[in-house]
């Protein structure tokens, strides 16, 4: 994953004439979304569980205990994923987790979003609830290299006798995107999603935005949300818009605005977000 942190490659960095003062001209908008504004687009449940699930690496795993029958028994669980969403655990025989899956396959993993302003409620987390038994032999081969690909110290101990491969069928997930957002995700639906193509990209994009751009994220909220705003900053971003949390004269708040078009790479994110400010610096 290659992130941008505070220098973004030229195919993002906005053009620097956009980003000329306007202050002259600026005219205050409407204080807030008007009722009859129409939903933002934005990508459903299923495809932001996959996505959080392809940017995560380790969650909390939940086995049904053994010594304690019918009481859960958390760990902490490094995982791949496979080209289904699905998520494969290398565990050792000697593990209370493995030992619990070895008498009742039931099992559920919680990957969170690391929380970028300290509140771990207002962050993205997935709970995925499946069976979790051992890889069939024919797949070993295909799990390990997915596994060392994404976690290079496990070469060390891979092939230790007492390690096994396995992976969860998943029957169902539940989502939650924030306050307010949640919902369960059929897992017909989870495995057919792709995680979103700026995945890779997001969090150099927002940190170029917010240290870059903040008056930049202003204009588009006021144009776009018609929302007067003292201070804005984008929380996550997608191949249909962006999430920002305001400062209001009333207080903080979040909105949701849409790009002009879907977007599938960093370059045509780039171009849209150009266009989107050069046309809030047109209104009057």
């Amino acid at each position: 994953m290659q992130l941008w942190a505070l220098q973004p490659p030229a195919s993002f960095r906005l053009a620097a004439e956009i980003m000329v003062s306007a202050s002259s001209n600026r005219q205050h908008g409407a204080s807030g979304v008007t009722s009859n504004q129409p939903a933002v687009p934005e990508p459903a449940f299923a495809e932001r569980a996959r996505t959080l699930m392809y940017l995560g690496r380790i969650g909390s795993l939940s086995t049904i205990s053994r010594k304690q029958p019918g009481f859960p028994f958390g760990s902490v669980m490094p995982y791949g994923l496979d080209d289904r969403g699905r998520p494969i655990f290398l565990i050792s025989t000697m593990a209370m987790h493995t030992q619990n899956l070895q008498a009742d396959s039931r099992a559920s993993l919680l990957v969170t979003q690391p929380s970028g302003d300290g509140d771990p409620l207002g962050a993205s987390r997935v709970t995925l609830v499946g069976n979790a038994a051992t890889i069939s032999e024919p797949e070993v081969s295909d799990a390990r290299k997915l596994y060392v690909a994404r976690y290079a110290n496990s070469k060390y101990w891979v092939n230790f006798d007492d390690f096994s491969f396995y992976r969860m069928d998943v029957l169902d997930v539940y989502y939650v995107g924030g306050f307010g957002v949640m919902g369960w995700v059929k897992a017909p639906d989870y495995d057919e999603a792709h995680p979103d193509p700026l995945a890779d990209a997001a969090e150099g994009i927002i940190a170029h935005m917010n240290t870059d751009h903040r008056d930049a994220l202003v204009q588009l909220v006021r144009a776009n949300a018609g929302v007067e705003a003292q201070e804005a900053a984008m929380t996550a971003v997608d191949r249909l818009g962006f999430h920002a949390r305001l400062k209001t004269a009333d207080g903080v708040r979040g909105v949701r605005i849409a790009f002009l078009r879907e977007v599938q790479n960093p370059g045509e994110a780039r171009e849209v977000l150009v266009e989107m400010v050069q046309g809030a610096r047109r209104q009057p």
